[in-house]
């Protein structure tokens, strides 16, 4: 009998052969013979998202890579995705990457709405955010092919990522001692890279099966009491309210006491800042937020 696991893995492996005929939850459940409801169910837990925006998300991806690296005309494209019509694959390219098929393809620079998902077989023993707490460590050079998987599959949360140049600037962190890691088993489930001074998140990204164990927490406890200055806020960039590219970050950083702060455009994207101020960082919830509990908030 095949576990949770490998119940999701044959859904996703349905799923990436069959992208272009748009499966639904009942096809995939069909096809990898398991209830709809616990094939939803467990799919979230395991990915973080629920199946169509899964699909939705892989579409759109490998439409932007076909409109960057071919010349097939743009209705052929919207066709190889799944939509019946220009307009429809026209209008949800553009609230998700908040740009025409048109002006993306002119610009010539790819970047992935979503990867492939790859998950490990292996069942992990999920802990309390104290246990991982004490598990966060400085990450080193070696550890960059780890991360780097870890960034792939948290991709979603990081519009135009440049995997060169971030590689470039993750050496720099860690030269600098900004970059925290958090292994299971030797996998890389939690990372993070920030500036003492300022007090700001770079990039902070989590496992989705880890994603409700108050990791995220733990990293902003050990940030509040052992990096940063005690009265200086901590900061992070994340998605502007409303925006459709966004899996549930924005909201979960709120739920741990972020506060909204300027709107900005970083590589073309709108964004804003969220700030969680200095005399609020000693009352964190540690383990009391389950950050992106996305079967509820993605319904």
């Amino acid at each position: 009998m095949q576990t949770h696991i490998e119940n999701v893995i044959s859904a996703i492996n349905y799923i990436e052969e069959h992208l272009s005929e748009n499966p639904s939850l009942d096809r995939v459940a069909n096809a990898v013979h398991y209830s709809k409801y616990h094939l939803h169910r467990m799919f979230v837990n395991e990915t973080g998202l629920t199946i169509h925006d899964y699909v939705q998300r892989r579409q759109l991806t490998e439409a932007a890579r076909l409109l960057v690296f071919s010349d097939k005309p743009i209705m052929e494209i919207a066709l190889v995705a799944g939509y019946g019509s220009q307009q429809a694959f026209t209008a949800i390219f553009k609230e998700m990457y908040k740009k025409t098929p048109n002006q993306y393809r002119e610009e010539g620079e790819f970047y992935p709405l979503q990867l492939r998902y790859i998950l490990n077989e292996n069942p992990v023993k999920w802990e309390s955010p104290d246990f991982w707490r004490q598990r966060i460590v400085p990450a080193s050079f070696e550890d960059i092919p780890e991360w780097m998987n870890l960034v792939r599959l948290v991709i979603d949360g990081f519009p135009y990522l440049n995997e060169e140049e971030y590689v470039v600037r993750l050496r720099e962190y860690i030269h600098c001692n900004r970059a925290l890691i958090l292994k299971d088993a030797g996998m890389a489930i939690g990372i993070m890279a920030f500036h003492e001074g300022t007090g700001s998140i770079d990039f902070l990204g989590v496992h989705p099966r880890y994603r409700k164990q108050g990791i995220v927490e733990a990293f902003l406890q050990e940030m509040a009491e052992g990096i940063v200055y005690p009265d200086c806020d901590i900061t992070v960039t994340t998605f502007r309210e409303g925006d459709k590219a966004d899996t549930g970050y924005r909201k979960a950083f709120q739920k741990l006491g972020f506060a909204e702060g300027e709107l900005l455009v970083e590589f073309g994207y709108p964004t804003q800042r969220l700030v969680l101020a200095g005399k609020r960082k000693k009352h964190i919830p540690l383990g009391a937020t389950e950050l992106l509990d996305l079967e509820e908030e993605m319904k």
